[in-house]
């Protein structure tokens, strides 16, 4: 699977000018890729005012996803704000390239910045089914909780989206190898850069770790696009030579 990471500065709370910045990385795209990954929150930044920034299901950022997925024969995945029934999530949406629609709401909340005060919290974990590759979907402050992330379900990618600032880049580096090794599993971690209206900075370190830890890409600090293929046959067959997973634990998550 080819796989586009985009790790770009955000317009605070500006999904126009947001939309207007991913699609100009997009066109610049110059090979064909299978998936393109965006930052978590990124029509808005990770910003807390969800009564003013929200976004349903119909609204021009989702259409917008779906338009560039059929044009562009990609899958397409990220997260934003949706509110949907009154409430509001932190929702990564994973658009197909026929415009399909699965999703996953955030299930843990970064409560030091009241983000568990304005957003409900999603109940599933969520496994996707493309191109005979199982891509478990988890944003930001789900990385720091293994247990949810445990693979028990056999899937082949763990994929994280965030808005992780520079103040903690040493933990965002540290738990997205220990996530690829305990789970032996490739880990693709997408972030953004830059200062945003709280005044945290965010460095990127956008990376792609193997099955065995190691770096395919490594962490990246510039804001641009970066490509990378990863090959299934290899992962298969390392799982099959150490077969750690089939000693596992056994366990029940109470949500």
């Amino acid at each position: 699977m080819k796989i586009a990471l985009i790790q770009s500065d955000l317009y605070w709370e500006d999904a126009s000018k947001n939309r207007k910045s991913f699609e100009s990385k997009i066109n610049q795209i110059d090979s064909e890729v299978n998936l393109v990954v965006l930052p978590e929150m990124f029509s808005t930044g990770f910003s807390m005012n969800a009564p003013e920034v929200a976004e349903t299901m119909q609204g021009e950022t989702v259409l917008w996803l779906q338009s560039l997925a059929k044009q562009k024969n990609f899958a397409i995945t990220g997260s934003l704000i949706i509110v949907e029934n009154e409430k509001y999530y932190n929702r990564m949406l994973f658009v197909f390239p026929s415009g399909e629609i699965q999703y996953y709401n955030k299930r843990h909340l970064f409560s030091l910045a009241g983000e568990d005060k304005f957003y409900t919290s999603g109940k599933e974990k969520v496994i996707i089914d493309y191109l005979d590759w199982k891509i478990c979907l988890q944003v930001c402050y789900d990385l720091r909780f293994p247990v949810f992330a445990r693979n028990v379900e056999n899937y082949d990618l763990l994929l994280y989206v965030a808005n992780w600032p520079k103040v903690r880049t040493n933990a965002w580096d540290t738990l997205l190898k220990a996530r690829a090794i305990e789970n032996l599993s490739y880990v693709v971690g997408v972030n953004r850069v830059g200062l945003d209206a709280n005044n945290y900075e965010h460095v990127g370190h956008s990376q792609v770790v193997d099955f065995l830890g190691d770096f395919i890409l490594e962490p990246q600090e510039t804001e641009a696009v970066f490509i990378v293929e990863l090959d299934k046959k290899a992962m298969v067959e390392t799982r099959k030579k150490l077969d750690f997973l089939s000693d596992k634990d056994i366990f029940e998550i109470k949500i």
